[in-house]
Parts: C-alpha cells; sequence; structure tokens
C-alpha cells in the first residue's frame, strides 16, 4: 500500500468527527457532479439488521459464478478499508481509491465517512466495466447514502432491535427506515419477519408501488446449499439466488441452478461463522439476535467443551447478548477490542457474570484484557478438543482473526464513526 491510500486513511478518520449525518442531499450532488456513476450499472440493494451482508456476499458469488463482472460494497471492515469495496471478488487497490477520493474531495462538497466511502464504490463501479453492483446498506435505508442507487431489486434480510437509538425503539420503526429502500415498480423481496414488521414494511411497499415478493410464497430454497455455516444462512441463501436471478436478467442473461448451486458453494464471508480450523469459530455478532442465531448454531450441534471469547462496544444491548449466548457455553471470558469504543474486560466480565446468575448455573465467567490472551486462555480452559467461539464485536473479531492468520491490517486503523441519536442534514 501506497502514501495515497494512508492519505486516505488519515481523511476518513478525521472524517469521523462529523458522525452519522443522515440524508440524500449531499450524496445527490456530489454523484451528479461526478456523472452520476450510480446509473451506470445494474444494481441490487440490500437491507436488514442481519444476514444482509452475508445475503450481498452470496448473491455476489452467484453473479460471479454465472460469469458476470461484480461490485460488491459492504460494511464495516475487519481489517482494511479496502475489503469494502470488492470488484470481481477482489478487494479494489488502495491507491486506486485515494485516486478517486481526490477527485471527490476537488468538489468540496463535505460528506461523512460513509458517504465517501459510498461514493468511491459508485465510482470504482462504474469506472471499471461492473456489470452487477450488489450494495449493502450501512444503517436503516430510508435516508442511507447507498440509497441513491436505482436497483432493478431490494430486499429486507431481518429486522430486530439495534441502533434503536438512531431507527426507532420498536420494530415496526426500525422496519419503516429498512423499508426506505423500496422504489416504485422494482421488486422488493422479504425474508420471514416479525409481524409488527412485517406489516410496517408491506404498508410503505404499498404506498410506494413496489411489488413484494415473500419467501415460502414466491420464491423458495435455492439449488445447492451455502458454504456459510449456520442453519439461518438458508433463508440468505433464497434470497441471494432470488437477487441474483433478477439482477442476471437486467443484464440480458438467464441464470442456471448450477451457477447457483456454484456460487453458494464456492461462498466466503470472513468473521461470519467462520472456522479457522476446528477449535476456533468466529462470529460478529453483535446484537441479541445476532447472538441468539449464534447460540441456537452453536448448542446442541456442539456437545464438546465451549468457551465464548467476548467483546462489545459501548451502546450495545450487551445484557440481552450475554443472556441469549450464555446457555450456550461452559465459559465465558471478557477481553476489550482493540476499539476505542468497547468496553473494559472488568466491566463485561461483571456483566457476564449478572446473566449467569439470573438463570440456571450457567458458565464460569473470567476476564483477559488483551483479546490474543483471551483466546488462548479460554483454548487451555477448553482444552486440545473444546471449541472457542470469538463473538460480540466486529471488531474483536478482527483483531483475533488478522492475529491467527497473519493479515495485513491498515497502518492506520479507522471505523465508522458510531451511531447517535439521528441528525439529518
Amino acid at each position: 500500500m501506497g502514501a495515497r491510500y494512508i492519505d486516505l486513511l488519515a481523511r476518513l478518520e478525521a472524517l469521523r468527527a462529523a458522525g452519522v449525518l443522515l440524508g440524500l442531499d449531499r450524496m445527490r450532488a456530489v454523484l451528479a457532479r461526478l456523472g452520476d456513476p450510480q446509473r451506470r450499472v445494474v444494481t441490487v440493494h440490500i437491507a436488514g439488521t442481519n444476514g444482509k451482508g452475508s445475503t450481498a456476499a452470496m448473491t455476489d458469488a452467484i453473479l460471479r459464478a454465472a460469469g458476470l463482472r461484480t461490485g460488491l460494497y459492504t460494511s464495516p471492515h475487519l481489517s482494511r478499508f479496502t475489503e469494502r469495496i470488492r470488484i470481481g471478488g477482489v478487494e479494489a487497490d488502495g491507491d486506486r481509491l485515494a485516486a478517486l477520493a481526490e477527485r471527490v474531495a476537488a468538489l468540496n462538497i463535505p460528506l461523512t465517512y460513509f458517504e465517501l466511502a459510498t461514493a468511491l464504490a459508485f465510482l470504482a463501479f462504474a469506472e471499471d466495466d461492473v456489470d452487477v453492483a450488489v450494495l449493502e446498506t450501512g444503517l436503516g435505508g430510508r435516508l442511507d447514502a447507498t440509497t441513491v442507487c436505482e436497483p432493478v431489486a431490494t430486499a429486507i434480510t431481518s429486522i430486530a432491535l439495534d441502533h434503536t437509538e438512531v431507527l426507532g425503539a420498536t420494530l415496526a420503526e426500525i422496519a419503516h427506515e429498512k423499508a426506505g429502500i423500496a422504489k416504485p415498480g422494482v421488486p422488493l423481496f422479504l425474508a420471514p419477519l416479525p409481524p409488527e414488521a412485517d406489516a410496517a414494511i408491506t404498508a410503505i411497499a404499498a404506498t410506494v408501488g413496489a411489488p413484494v415478493y415473500r419467501h415460502g410464497r414466491d420464491f423458495g430454497a435455492p439449488p445447492g446449499r451455502s458454504a456459510l455455516g449456520g442453519p439461518h444462512q438458508e433463508g440468505n441463501a433464497s434470497l441471494a439466488a432470488a437477487l441474483a436471478r433478477r439482477a442476471a436478467e437486467a443484464c440480458g442473461r438467464r441464470l442456471a441452478d448450477h451457477d447457483v448451486a456454484h456460487g453458494l458453494g464456492d461462498v466466503t464471508w470472513p468473521g461470519r461463522m467462520e472456522w479457522l480450523g476446528e477449535g476456533l469459530l468466529l462470529d460478529c455478532a453483535h446484537n441479541p439476535e445476532g447472538a441468539a442465531t449464534l447460540a441456537a448454531a452453536v448448542w446442541p450441534a456442539e456437545r464438546r467443551p465451549r468457551a465464548l471469547v467476548f467483546s462489545a462496544v459501548a451502546g450495545k444491548a450487551v445484557p440481552e447478548m450475554l443472556a441469549a449466548l450464555a446457555p450456550a457455553f461452559e465459559f465465558i471470558v471478557a477481553t476489550r477490542s482493540s476499539s476505542e469504543r468497547a468496553l473494559p474486560a472488568q466491566t463485561l466480565a461483571g456483566l457476564a457474570s449478572s446473566a449467569v446468575a439470573s438463570g440456571p448455573p450457567g458458565p464460569v465467567v473470567s476476564q483477559v484484557a488483551d483479546p490474543i490472551a483471551a483466546v488462548e486462555s479460554a483454548r487451555t480452559l477448553v482444552g486440545p478438543a473444546g471449541l472457542v467461539v470469538v463473538a460480540g464485536s466486529t471488531f474483536l473479531v478482527g483483531d483475533v482473526r488478522a492475529a491467527v492468520l497473519g493479515e495485513a491490517r491498515d497502518p492506520l486503523p479507522t471505523s465508522d464513526p458510531p451511531a447517535r441519536p439521528a441528525r439529518t442534514g
């Protein structure tokens, strides 16, 4: 990586101070000055509380298996900012993104961290002759920077309580924000959702004029199974296949069943139910729904000794997450990720002890401040044949994954700003 990329990282880190500023006017103004690159690529757009990244990765893999050139835009990243923007399955070049960022900066239109990242994705995809762009929303949907796209299909993977300080305190309110990706005449594919959320989304889709397609009624299980672990990925795979078929049709192609099966079988999505050997499982579960899904995948499928290495950032529903996870483990090792927003290991250990004390006899709780040392402590607790699961924070998963695999990390770490009470502009 060159000096220009490091300059980009510094610029992104400086933009974190602006926080989350929802709204589409700035993005539209910038993109118009850049020739509206978002209009030059067939696009699918995915929102949801959990599962949207996995669904995006599977959609991308299916389309690539069919021979289409894809652009994949996701967030957050684990080790490198360039992970967010992939073309043909390959991370974007950092210096190339830096050059694009210089063009954006020359417009003198202030953008937030996520808005700049999104503008870079649109430019990279348009200028690298991508056939299909697969976009994951960052926060919500209605006012998310990605929503300036003009998709041929949209999807909502799940609705649960998360980012309530920004998106709303009820499932209906959160669903209202997520449903903001719906567009007139554009198919909206839905996974099974809580009734309150489904009703809110259906009402918005009807108002907008977006036809709704439901899993189990209008589309079902795809041919083949996803390589991504966990039974929850079956529904995500169905959404991915439906999105990929619609995108391929928009490109004048028809997906064969073997393309779908091959893409699903080859998909990778780092840090999401990712096995690093037989005894280490990483998952970015960072809210109660994700925690419950992870717990269900671990127990009773895994009957060997199990230890959870856990970290979380401030503002997350930590007691609820721990209450969902604790029954699946015999040990919990609280730690602290490299994020400046990470809660102290001692605080998390206290919350874990409270979660254990409120129910039947549960896991033994300990604390190790350093995350890599925490993994080693957990391995000692479960023994050579045991299972260590790392979860609770994307930052923690990034720390552990990079250490175990020797992954290169950005020389200047940067991340999305924390979500705070909504501001629009």
